[in-house]
């Protein structure tokens, strides 16, 4: 036990040298240091490193995962799913997958009978299928008759654009952003293999490209390679059907919720009753719908991780970017780098200047939390409330980084840099004077808040002009201790003899006797808020015995105020 408390004692003189060290050299200074130390990670995170990219979309993904308002997905959007049920079942008669094109054919051909706004492919048709040379024939004939077909082509990897002899000029869709287009570029492109889909030219990407991190969040529009507009399959759908066309080159999806929102109906289900000559299903069950086939099954591996699940299915991410640009309520993400920048400066600065003036702790920390708590909850109002998304996380997160720092200094220097009469005495040799001023706040002091007490506290502090303490004995201390609360210890502290301190602090007790009522009125909880007051003075030994002096000053001070009867009020 003894080696226990030897090294506890041993630990906290080693606490106490290192706060005495680190006040001394940095001082309160410290705090507008940091906020430079600070402001040059921040700008180059900002300009150059980004990042806090990661930690933008850590608080993007949670609050699109627990939002309140989810849009609803537009019911005129189908999705036809060739899921492992759809592969079970057509396994029978058409065999593994990929089926015969002229299933597929032929299942165009009797949907759109229905009059369906538009029949989109999340298939990519890139080869012929040599040993059905008839059923890609018909399937190619079936397309030919459609005027609301689209199909998917596929980007590769742009570092394979030189072994490509596609230029971007010779795909349907694809335009010049500029005259300053390269003409003679190629990409490596994968289109589809048949006739009437070249022609058709209702052509656009179904690639889809994660974040840093593997995570989907967001949606290309169209891709600019060398020039050249090459559209996405929803672009290419919203310029058939008339739809809003963003702006951006990409954009951030607005999630309807978790997979499988959408309607759905199965593949073979369809495809059965399509062809049955007793039909089952409504005639009109894809009237004015857009339908995409796709699949989510997820031996057929298209699935990917999104904010809303690590397992998304492709499709439902092509019917989210389709519902999106429909309703134009994707969300639009301002790149506002240098607003963001300001705003994080703006709070480091901020703070660091409360912690240099020493402003409340309790007020200061309520207050940063409360604006830390608002900017959050504008990030949250806004993607739940508008389709503009205002990420401010990261300069909630660096602000708390910087006030995490601060505050830990402050707790670790607090008492080397507190200054009051009694450190003052303890840092100067010989005879000093102390000026001991008590008040008694009588009447319903119990009702008196914390907070109302110590905005008394302040008041008084702030009064006069001689420096002082004032410190409050607010009930919370043991023994003895405690029957002195609800009351004022103020003291002041001046060199022996100096005749024109003690006039000075003479001049502030008679402030502070004049402050006391109109505060006690302001921050009481009652009207009765009458108060006792005691002023004595007396010698103080400076250096190591000032802590006595000062505990013999107080009790000459009690007794006193007894020996009057009364104090002054």
């Amino acid at each position: 036990m003894n080696v226990i408390n030897s090294l506890s004692h041993r630990l906290k003189s080693a606490q106490t040298r290192l706060s005495a060290l680190l006040a001394k050299k940095w001082k309160r200074g410290f705090y507008l240091y940091l906020a430079g130390i600070f402001t040059v990670l921040i700008t180059a995170d900002a300009l150059v490193l980004h990042l806090a990219t990661d930690m933008k979309q850590a608080a993007f993904d949670m609050m699109v995962r627990y939002r309140i308002v989810v849009p609803k997905p537009d019911p005129d959007i189908v999705i036809v799913d060739i899921n492992e049920a759809s592969l079970a079942a057509m396994a029978k008669d058409y065999g593994r997958w990929p089926w015969p094109r002229q299933v597929l054919g032929e299942f165009v051909e009797q949907i759109e009978k229905q009059q369906p706004k538009a029949v989109v492919f999340d298939i990519l048709f890139s080869d012929p299928d040599v040993y059905n040379p008839d059923s890609d024939a018909y399937f190619d004939a079936a397309i030919a008759a459609t005027s609301n077909t689209f199909f998917s082509m596929l980007r590769l990897d742009p570092a394979d654009d030189t072994l490509s002899q596609i230029k971007p000029a010779m795909i349907p869709g694809v335009v010049a952003l500029s005259d300053e287009a390269q003409r003679d570029a190629t990409v490596a492109m994968v289109l589809p293999h048949f006739k009437a889909l070249l022609e058709g030219g209702r052509l656009g990407l179904h690639n889809i490209y994660p974040d840093i991190d593997g995570i989907v969040r967001q949606y290309p529009v169209y891709r600019d390679d060398y020039g050249w507009k090459i559209p996405s399959l929803p672009l290419r759908i919203a310029q058939q059907l008339k739809f809003p066309q963003p702006e951006a080159q990409r954009v951030l999806l607005n999630w309807r919720g978790q997979p499988f929102t959408y309607r759905s109906v199965s593949f073979s289900d369809v495809f059965a009753d399509l062809t049955s000559k007793n039909k089952q299903r409504p005639p009109d069950e894809f009237t004015g719908k857009i339908v995409i086939i796709g699949s989510t099954a997820p031996s057929l591996f298209d699935i990917k991780p999104t904010p809303i699940s690590r397992m998304h299915p492709g499709v439902e991410i092509l019917a989210t970017a389709i519902d999106n640009f429909k309703h134009g309520d994707y969300l639009r993400f301002p790149d506002a780098r240098i607003a963001y920048l300001l705003l994080t400066l703006s709070i480091v600065w901020a703070t660091a200047w409360g912690f240099y003036r020493s402003v409340g702790q309790d007020k200061f920390d309520k207050l940063f939390g409360a604006s830390q708590f608002i900017l959050l909850a504008v990030s949250y109002a806004s993607i739940n409330f508008t389709t503009t998304y205002i990420n401010l996380t990261g300069p909630v997160t660096l602000g708390l980084a910087y006030f995490t720092l601060a505050r830990l200094y402050a707790f670790a220097t607090s008492g080397a840099l507190e200054k009051n009469t009694v450190r003052t005495s303890q840092e100067h040799s010989g005879e000093l004077h102390g000026v001991l001023m008590l008040i008694r706040l009588g009447g319903q002091a119990d009702a008196l808040s914390e907070g109302a007490r110590e905005k008394i506290r302040r008041g008084l502090e702030k009064t006069g002009s001689v420096t002082k303490s004032v410190e409050i004995l607010d009930g919370r201390q043991k023994g003895i201790w405690n029957l002195f609360e609800n009351t004022l210890a103020i003291s002041w502290l001046r060199p022996a003899g100096d005749e024109d301190g003690r006039l000075r602090i003479v001049r502030d007790i008679n402030a502070i006797a004049q402050a006391l009522e109109p505060l006690l009125q302001k921050h009481a909880a009652t009207a009765d808020n009458d108060a006792d007051w005691f002023v004595h003075e007396g010698l103080i030994t400076g250096g190591e015995q000032a802590r006595d002096s000062w505990r013999a000053l107080f009790a000459e001070a009690l007794l006193r105020w007894k020996e009057t009867g009364k104090g002054k009020s």
